[in-house]
């Protein structure tokens, strides 16, 4: 329909499917359909009260092959138990009949989603935790009454029954790793908190068996309480992150048509085989790579290659998996689908990102490697001191160092960075940002300089035609009536904009669409045309533009990218800020500088390839610059990994979510400037934390390495320590 490169006729060899040659069709396709008896889940948006359980359930179960369905109203999803006869697509149209609007999703990627274990493991141990610690709590206000000989000692005993088992069940995570770290030669956090929550136990047991009159078992059990809620609150946020996450990807259901003896059978990508044939609809998006056997159309390829121009397709073409086919059906053998595609391909890029990102060592990581030493020196020293001076009392020197270990046992540094995540998440996350990754929020306050992609990141890649009114109002009636009668972009949004423009379309009859090239129809017994400049015999103009052919005359229609909303504030915001601002496109240098000239960005490069934007990510990155990449294309997932920091919007190809660290959830563009700002805030928040947790050792270690704090007042203090940190985490909010 518009401008578009030319494709010779090379065709890409692919071998004959030898399980084609051994299995006979008829058995295939048997196989096939039973294989796709499995459970169907559908995503409830709108789903709210027990009346859509119930209507969503009735509309389902009473359809031909549904053998149950089942509504989880908390996750907005139903889940049907179906014969294989039934799609997807018949239960989603039986909903939409009902006014529910449901969207597929892919079981095989909310297996994570459904199984959180370690969430509830901790939530579990968490409970265990405090119901023990309210009842050795009421034993030990008992005991600081006056209980005194045989009852006190019961009461210890009492207690001790009540905790020991809490600490060993509740204690489990941090004793596992810290016996991996050791086992690596490492003083990791957990080291010193194993040896804490040990220590108040055996000195309890020791007091208590002889007759003591203090034991320690209410302090071991409220560190065990508050390390857990520590390390609670940190899976929570990471855990509602990898949920989000997960069910945007699974929005995208890997299926594609094959053909196979004559019939058109509904197939997962992860059953395609290289020679296969595959039918591709008009709208949509090419499920695997390969080459046009028969049918011609356009493609478009702004989310891979950042081209707003689509380009024409026919026999011999070599496509890829993630374009989109816009206005005829194609017939394609496969040359590599699923893991082996090229989309599939792109996350080898992701996997070196991730393995750079894990590199970046977070704040707490940081603190506690140089943190867990001193701890243990404090300790084993006020053991050995206290042993020297008291002239070998190791029941007193015991207690002192344990007192020190549990004063220093690094709650409250355990706290100080997933009660800032977990405040920044929540906020970010109602201004439409999910963050992915644990260390973003750090990374983020560390930028100094954001690149971003053109089409789909600061556009919607909608276009929209300009000018109207300049053009004679007979030419735009009969190109709206003409456009009607396409589903391509152009067509779509020049119908539209007549329309909004109050343009009526002409009566022009006949009106059929000619793959590849446009639409025609006969108006007042002439054959006119909208389409590509060669076919409508006009002069192509710098700009992106369908063409009108009337007779000897013709009209160019151009069009321009429709602004992202929050575009311009979320550039005046960062420029504002302080920050380097670049625009990297793929797209044409016309398009890109008009875009440039209306965001007030002056550095910009177009007919950018993906390894160009890598590069440049790389180059800047060199210079010193902490880089937040902004982009939503395969062409951009290079860049994304490159990045110090990467955000991509919902919308963006799944190669471009996976690889990013933060989600755009909206198509308001303008919370970017807010993140940045939000991760300064949670970065000055982290290094609060981490003075006010100072600042307590400060003045709680030397009061414990004189013996003037037993080990309940050292976790009394710790516990202090470990509550102002998560309110002043909640100054986020």
């Amino acid at each position: 329909m518009a401008l578009a490169e030319d494709f010779g006729p090379a065709r890409a060899q692919v071998s004959a499917c030898p399980a084609c040659a051994v299995v006979p069709a008829a058995e295939r396709i048997a196989a096939l359909r039973a294989e796709r008896a499995q459970r169907i889940i559908l995503s409830l948006p709108n789903a709210a009260g027990a009346q859509s359980i119930f209507t969503v359930e009735a509309a389902l179960q009473a359809w031909p092959g549904v053998v149950s369905a089942r509504v989880n109203l908390t996750q907005k999803r139903v889940s049907v138990e179906a014969e294989g006869t039934v799609t997807a697509a018949q239960l989603i149209a039986v909903l939409q009949a009902q006014g529910q609007e449901a969207h597929e999703l892919d079981p095989g990627l909310l297996s994570t989603t459904e199984t959180d274990r370690q969430g509830r493991d901790l939530l579990m141990r968490l409970g265990v935790a405090f119901f023990s610690m309210m009842n050795v709590m009421l034993l030990s206000v008992a005991v600081w009454s006056g209980a005194e000989d045989a009852t006190r000692d019961l009461f210890h005993w009492i207690s001790g029954a009540i905790a020991l088992p809490t600490v060993v069940f509740a204690g489990q995570p941090f004793f596992k790793s810290a016996w991996a770290s050791l086992r690596q030669g490492k003083l990791g956090m957990d080291v010193p908190i194993s040896l804490a929550l040990i220590l108040a136990s055996s000195i309890s047991v020791y007091e208590t068996w002889m007759s003591g009159y203090h034991a320690y078992f209410d302090a071991a059990v409220m560190l065990a309480f508050f390390l857990l809620l520590g390390r609670y609150l940190d899976h929570r946020t990471r855990a509602i992150a990898r949920s989000a996450a997960e069910e945007l990807a699974a929005l995208e259901v890997p299926r594609a048509i094959l053909l196979l003896d004559g019939n058109e059978i509904e197939t997962p990508i992860a059953e395609i085989r290289p020679g296969d044939t595959v039918l591709v609809r008009p709208g949509a998006r090419m499920p695997v790579d390969g080459v046009v056997l028969h049918g011609a159309s356009e493609l478009d390829r702004s989310l891979l290659t950042g081209e707003s121009l689509p380009v024409q397709a026919g026999q011999g073409t070599v496509v890829s998996a993630g374009e989109v086919n816009l206005t005829g059906p194609l017939t394609v053998q496969v040359t590599a689908a699923g893991k082996d595609s090229s989309l599939h391909r792109m996350a080898d890029l992701v996997a070196v990102a991730e393995s750079a990102k894990t590199r970046y060592t977070s704040l707490a990581d940081r603190a506690a490697s140089a943190y867990s030493p001193l701890v243990h020196i404090l300790s084993f020293g006020a053991f050995g001191y206290w042993m020297w001076a008291t002239g070998g009392d190791l029941r007193y020197a015991i207690n002192i160092s344990a007192a020190v270990l549990i004063i220093t046992c690094p709650c409250a540094l355990g706290l100080a960075v997933p009660a800032v995540i977990t405040s920044a998440s929540g906020r970010l996350f109602r201004k439409g940002l999910l963050i992915k990754h644990g260390t973003a929020l750090e990374r983020l306050a560390e930028v100094d300089t954001v690149v971003f992609d053109k089409t789909g990141t600061l556009t919607l890649g909608m276009p929209h035609p300009i000018a109207l009114a300049d053009l004679p109002q007979d030419a735009v009636a009969i190109a709206a009536a003409l456009a009607a009668g396409s589903s391509h972009p152009l067509a779509r949004a020049l119908a539209e904009g007549a329309k909004a423009a109050g343009i009526v379309p002409a009566d022009v009859a006949d009106i059929r669409e000619v793959p590849g090239q446009g639409i025609e129809g006969q108006f007042q017994g002439a054959r006119v045309r909208l389409g590509r400049a060669d076919w409508c015999g006009a002069s192509p103009v710098e700009a992106t533009a369908t063409y009108l052919s009337l007779g000897s005359a013709s009209h160019a229609f151009t069009f321009t990218d429709r602004l992202r909303p929050g575009a311009e504030q979320a550039v005046a915001a960062l420029k504002a800020a302080g920050m380097k601002v670049e625009l990297l496109s793929g797209d044409a240098p016309a398009p890109v500088r008009d875009l440039a000239d209306r965001l007030g960005i002056t550095d910009w490069q177009a007919g950018v390839l993906p390894s160009e934007k890598a590069a440049r990510v790389a180059e800047l990155s060199a210079q010193g610059r902490k880089v937040l990449m902004v982009g939503d294309g395969l062409n951009d997932t290079a860049a994304l990994t490159a990045a110090h920091v990467s955000i991509s919007p919902a919308s963006a190809l799944d190669a471009a979510r996976v690889a990013s660290d933060i989600v755009l959830l909206g198509q308001d563009i303008a919370p970017i400037a807010d993140a940045v700002r939000i991760g300064r805030q949670s970065a000055r928040r982290m290094i609060e934390n981490f003075l006010i947790s100072g600042g307590y050792n400060i003045v709680a270690v030397p009061l414990a390495l004189v013996g003037m704090a037993t080990p309940l007042a050292a976790a009394l203090a710790m516990s202090l320590s470990s509550i102002t940190v998560a309110l002043n985490a909640m100054r986020l909010k």
